[in-house]
């Protein structure tokens, strides 16, 4: 799996362009920024327990972005992406790219939307708490998303299908890492889940690398 920093790095700006100029992935933040007006628009009490909602939301909405980045090619135009990039590993490593720094947007709504509407103190403790605990529930809807898109998957319908079939059964599960014990965490006050966030991380990059496999493979 040989792999060029700057052809990836080209392949992300690429994707980037791409994703914002067919403005594919505007809706499911749009969406987030709906549900965040709704869950924080009255008196959603002090923090970290209100983020526990929010963080929740974030899974799936993460997976949603995560195929649309995936997606956002159909199979020829990926082909010619994949021989100009120098390789599979590029195009896969750059996808997974986007998608993080797509979460990191997300994460970054969620934090900062009740810090600037509401009427509550954050202080910085509470913050990188609440950001660990949204990173954790977004790298693991990104793990779904990346699993539930192209190669794994051909059609985008039963991608989205799966996608979802997967976060209903897992999202309910409060024992269940990264999402039900970070989730938990704010909601019980129970710290800042830096685990959680680092199975979650570790899940997106076992999605990427399952992708490339598969792919090669075809």
């Amino acid at each position: 799996m040989s792999l060029s920093v700057g052809r990836t790095a080209a392949t992300a700006r690429y994707l980037l362009a791409l994703l914002l100029g067919e403005q594919r992935v505007l809706l499911p933040v749009v969406a987030f920024l709906a549900v965040l007006g709704v869950l924080f628009g009255g008196d959603p009490g002090p923090p970290p327990t209100p983020w526990a909602a929010s963080a929740l939301a974030l899974y799936p909405v993460a997976a949603w972005v995560a195929l649309v980045v995936a997606n956002v090619e159909d199979p020829v135009r990926r082909t010619v992406t994949v021989t100009a990039a120098g390789g599979r590993a590029a195009v896969v490593t750059a996808t997974l790219v986007v998608a993080l720094a797509a979460d990191l947007l997300l994460v970054a709504l969620a934090v900062l939307f009740p810090l600037l509407t509401g009427r509550y103190s954050y202080p910085p403790p509470v913050l990188v708490t609440g950001a660990v605990a949204h990173f954790a529930c977004a790298s693991a809807g990104t793990a779904v998303g990346l699993l539930c898109a192209r190669p794994l998957v051909a059609r985008i319908g039963w991608s989205f299908c799966l996608a979802l079939t997967v976060v209903v059964v897992t999202a309910v599960q409060p024992w269940l890492p990264p999402v039900g014990t970070a989730v938990r965490a704010l909601s019980s006050g129970g710290g800042t889940p830096v685990g959680p966030a680092l199975v979650g991380l570790s899940a997106a990059g076992a999605a990427a690398l399952l992708s490339w496999w598969v792919d090669t493979r075809r």
